[in-house]
């Protein structure tokens, strides 16, 4: 977290509840612990978390700002969604059932069949529906390939476009990746009708929240042969023994890995220590966060 300001104490989470706590650093295992003791912090005035989504904070008090680790996993987690495509596009989930049977399979070399061959990404256009940070760090990832990407955020700018023109965009991508955040308009935006008015084959990888995907419309999809599906994360999640998730055709499935780097904790707390050191000097924070954005 680098240097303290003058007069901060740092306290840690355990049995007890320190006193007058008004800056609360939220890691992920403790999200639980920080929801029994919220009613004695009667003193807190900002909450940093160290991920990107709010959506497992407890409710805070009026009064408290909540602020989340946008830019932290950005690279990360779109490192992820390029591996993903990738991945799905030269079918090596496949390859590996293939390794692990002890098969040489050459039906996909198009040289000695008629296999319809592996996509490349030059060719593909990728829609990315919530074009925030890690959108655009994606994007950046996707331009040496190539890829035509369109984005959609919640509020339009210049070359991204607003919730209202996702009917329209979809029948266009080959890959739809889902990066919006979990609030009570995206909740199951990933339907039935959703899904129908995909390109038959494209791929939708969702590495933001199970949540947006009703998933009984996503199996009937994937067994159907309409969609495939790259999922870092899931509902329910996480997935329970022996659901159908991981046995469907067409899809490839991670446990909630996609910003699980080395390093990410190193810039967390960077973070949290500038967010610190700002709210000591009171000066305005970063990335505070209101309505689940």
């Amino acid at each position: 977290m680098g240097p303290l300001p003058d007069g901060v104490e740092l306290a840690v989470f355990g049995d007890g509840v320190p006193e007058g706590v008004e800056f609360c650093v939220l890691d992920p295992p403790a999200r639980d612990r920080f929801a029994e003791i919220l009613p004695r912090l009667t003193a807190l005035k900002v909450v940093q978390t160290l991920s990107a989504g709010i959506d497992r904070v407890p409710k805070l008090p009026d009064g408290v700002t909540l602020c989340n680790a946008g830019g932290v996993h950005d690279g990360p987690v779109a490192e992820w969604i390029v591996a993903a495509i990738l991945a799905m596009n030269k079918d090596l989930p496949r390859y590996a059932e293939r390794q692990r049977a002890g098969e040489w399979d050459t039906s996909g070399n198009t040289a000695f069949s008629g296999a319809e061959g592996a996509r490349d990404l030059s060719e593909q256009h990728v829609l990315i529906v919530g074009h925030g940070s890690i959108g655009q760090a994606l994007q950046s990832r996707l331009a040496p390939f190539g890829t035509r990407v369109t984005g959609i955020a919640r509020r339009p700018r210049d070359g991204v476009h607003g919730p209202e023109d996702l009917p329209g965009l979809l029948p266009d991508a080959d890959v739809v990746v889902l990066l919006a955040p979990a609030t009570d308009e995206t909740r199951g935006m990933v339907d039935a009708a959703f899904l129908a008015r995909m390109r038959p084959g494209a791929l939708l990888v969702n590495a933001a929240r199970g949540t947006l995907v009703r998933t009984p419309a996503l199996l009937d999809a994937l067994r159907e042969g309409r969609v495939r599906a790259a999922l870092d994360t899931t509902d329910p999640e996480p997935l329970p023994p022996g659901h159908p998730l991981f046995s469907a055709p067409g899809v490839l499935v991670t446990p909630h890995v996609a910003g699980s780097s080395a390093h990410w904790r190193d810039r967390a707390y960077r973070l949290a220590g500038d967010q610190l050191r700002r709210y000591a000097a009171g000066e305005p924070l970063v990335n505070v966060r209101r309505h689940g954005y």
